[in-house]
């Protein structure tokens, strides 16, 4: 059987990355699977009108190769969008283009197969043997390879039981715009959560609310629907010089300080929260009463079903304070986790070291450190990386450089030029 130098398990943004830049300068023999029928980045959040929060830069290779024919730049040039870009006069691309976008590449790469499941990574000593199940073909075939990347993502997070009630009464962000035409039809819609998702929905169902007859709710367990900051040596954070920085850190100082950046990482982008306000505001110039709730510091605790309805159940953490309130539909914006596949648990959670019973340890090339020590064939993860590489876990741009560096690592060489002393900030005391 033929011996691959790397197997990428997963096609997301990040595999998707790597499956790029290995095409144009290595001469590594690559391949890798997803179980999806076709390449799709969020379908069901491409909400019309819609940005990425981050610059077009932050693409799939630019940061290693700027002349890369996988770059956003080329695909508009080739789409013949350029023009139409550069009048757009915006650093962020629209969702449903950077979709297009993404699966535009994975269109062009041989490399990378779909319908194709795996079940089970067989760690042989000096290899790894993969089993993939070809759905599309009806088909299971093993493949060998050196080098292992997981990249298989996350799942949605919903933080309690939705019992018995159906999905479109209540289902997470990830399926809204494929239920949105039958949540908009209920006469009360509650949406959950105080990131830049939830707020994309409530001001998506916001603007259609003079067209249909439904009280429109946010609830957020957050002190606040609080904006994201995004000062520019704020922003630094999202570099490989911090990274850097990140990883010299202990365990528990890391996870700490995963807590400190969070206004860097995560709320609610300027430009949605100002249309939200000025939509309300417009709306009661004469002091009309809206059918809106908008509330704060309230954890959701159950939705039950109750009637042709739900029941919601909450509690207002600061006053201690439990209520309830009837509605037709429940959005949970709640954000993702990671999607560990069970066959990693069954096949290397006793081979390798864990810094606490869920996360487990890597080094700074994004490797598993196994207990047996340093080995040449390597199982790299892009996927559940937050404690261990921080601000470098979900960020598009330093995706790339995660992607550089596991490249030169397998390389054995530098294939591509790692960037180091970007920022003004410094973070080590001299």
């Amino acid at each position: 059987m033929k011996l691959h130098d790397v197997i990428g398990i997963g096609i997301g943004p990040y595999n998707l990355g790597l499956a790029a830049l290995t095409d144009e300068k290595t001469d590594l023999e690559t391949i890798f699977f997803d179980q999806n029928g076709e390449f799709a980045w969020h379908p069901g959040m491409l909400i019309h009108g819609t940005d990425l929060q981050v610059p077009f830069l932050a693409d799939l290779v630019t940061f290693a190769n700027p002349t890369s024919k996988y770059t956003f730049l080329n695909y508009l040039h080739e789409q013949n969008r350029l023009y139409k870009f550069f009048f757009f006069q915006k650093f962020e691309m629209p969702r449903a283009e950077y979709a297009s976008y993404l699966k535009w590449v994975a269109e062009q790469l041989p490399s990378c197969h779909f319908k194709s499941e795996v079940s089970d990574v067989i760690d042989h000593g000096n290899h790894y043997e993969v089993v993939v199940n070809h759905w599309g073909k009806q088909e299971q075939k093993s493949y060998l390879t050196k080098h292992v990347v997981l990249g298989t993502g996350s799942t949605p997070n919903i933080p309690f039981e939705l019992d018995n009630i159906e999905s479109e009464a209540a289902h997470h962000s990830s399926q809204y715009l494929y239920l949105k035409d039958r949540t908009i039809r209920a006469k009360h819609i509650t949406v959950v959560g105080s990131g830049q998702s939830a707020s994309e929905i409530f001001y998506d169902l916001l603007k259609l609310q003079e067209h249909f007859d439904y009280h429109l709710a946010w609830y957020t367990r957050s002190p606040g629907f609080l904006q994201l900051d995004n000062s520019k040596l704020g922003q630094e954070v999202f570099s490989p010089d911090y990274v850097d920085y990140f990883q010299t850190l202990a365990f528990q100082k890391r996870q700490d300080t995963l807590d400190h950046l969070g206004q860097l990482r995560k709320g609610i982008d300027k430009e949605t929260l100002h249309k939200i306000h000025e939509l309300l505001y417009h709306r009661t110039v004469d002091n009309n009463r809206l059918p809106v709730t908008i509330q704060p510091l309230t954890e959701i605790n159950k939705v039950l079903k109750k009637g042709i309805g739900l029941e919601v159940q909450a509690t207002q953490w600061q006053k201690e304070k439990s209520i309830s309130f009837d509605t037709e539909k429940v959005v949970l914006a709640t954000g993702y986790k990671p999607n560990i596949p069970d066959w990693f648990y069954d096949r290397f959670q006793d081979k390798i070291e864990w810094e606490d019973d869920q996360l487990y340890k890597m080094d700074s090339n994004f490797r598993l450190c196994f207990k047996d020590g340093s080995r040449a064939h390597r199982f790299y993860t892009l996927t559940n990386l937050a404690h261990s590489h921080g601000t470098g876990a979900t960020n598009l741009g330093l995706a790339v450089d995660r992607n550089i560096q596991i490249i030169n690592d397998i390389a054995g060489k530098t294939i591509y030029e790692q960037q180091r002393d970007t920022i003004f900030t410094q973070f080590n005391p001299e």
